[in-house]
């Protein structure tokens, strides 16, 4: 093989390569944001416990192929807010009260760990992500139905607390119990207000985990979750009262 052909098999392969790593990203990113969309349906509760999610219809709501939608569902599936049931598909989750007092001691266990190992090894970074994350968090009004961006600031708020920890599994549980939770949260129908300032309890919690009190923080941060806890609790009891 004469040296000009072989630089033009070179560049032809490097060509091809090129292609298939577009392509490749292409689709995962089709995937993150199938994934994305469908995450957020259930979490609302537009996509209701027990509903089963259709590939096909799916598909044309999405506006895109069977492949990224299953590649999300079983993405879900391990998140925890979808189950795959065998030779039936996919179908949304369920709730109960029992799951959801298992949902928040787990948490609250898992939560402990990350935020003391955050306040322990947490540098700078991790000082300067939790201040940015409160600011945007304050900068929207909490609002008692679904609001997507007042949902991603709470969310990178509370990983941000976590993001010290130097703890790959830690953040992972940590982002799929606030799924959960949120999930409860909006199917419950309490929504961001109560009769409570969730505002001053967060910065009361980003307060003391910047001040590197850990014992301050944990306590501050189980009350915030038990304070929900409590109404969620309330908020299931009379939804299963009401459809009895």
């Amino acid at each position: 093989m004469t040296r000009s052909r072989v630089k033009t098999k070179i560049e032809g392969d490097m060509r091809l390569d090129q292609k298939v790593s577009e392509n490749s990203r292409a689709f995962r990113s089709r995937t993150s944001e199938t994934h994305m969309r469908i995450r957020d349906a259930v979490i609302s509760g537009k996509l209701k416990p027990g509903t089963k999610l259709k590939i096909e219809h799916l598909s044309r709501e999405i506006g895109v192929g069977a492949t990224p939608i299953r590649e999300a569902l079983s993405s879900l599936v391990s998140d925890g807010l979808v189950v795959r049931e065998d030779q039936r598909g996919f179908r949304v989750a369920g709730i109960s009260g029992r799951e959801f007092d298992e949902l928040l001691h787990v948490r609250s266990f898992v939560e402990e760990r990350a935020l003391r190992l955050s306040i322990e090894r947490g540098g700078p970074e991790w000082e300067e992500g939790i201040v940015v994350a409160l600011y945007r968090l304050q900068s929207i009004a909490p609002s008692e139905t679904y609001d997507p961006a007042w949902e991603g600031c709470h969310r990178e708020f509370h990983l941000a607390l976590n993001a010290g920890s130097g703890s790959e599994t830690l953040l992972r549980l940590c982002s799929q119990f606030f799924d959960e939770n949120s999930r409860y949260r909006h199917l419950s129908r309490y929504g961001g207000t109560a009769p409570r300032s969730v505002t001053d309890e967060h910065e009361g919690i980003a307060e003391a985990a910047l001040a590197r009190d850990a014992d301050l923080a944990v306590e501050k941060l189980m009350t915030h979750y038990n304070r929900t806890g409590k109404l969620l609790r309330q908020a299931l009891q009379d939804t299963d009262e009401a459809a009895d």
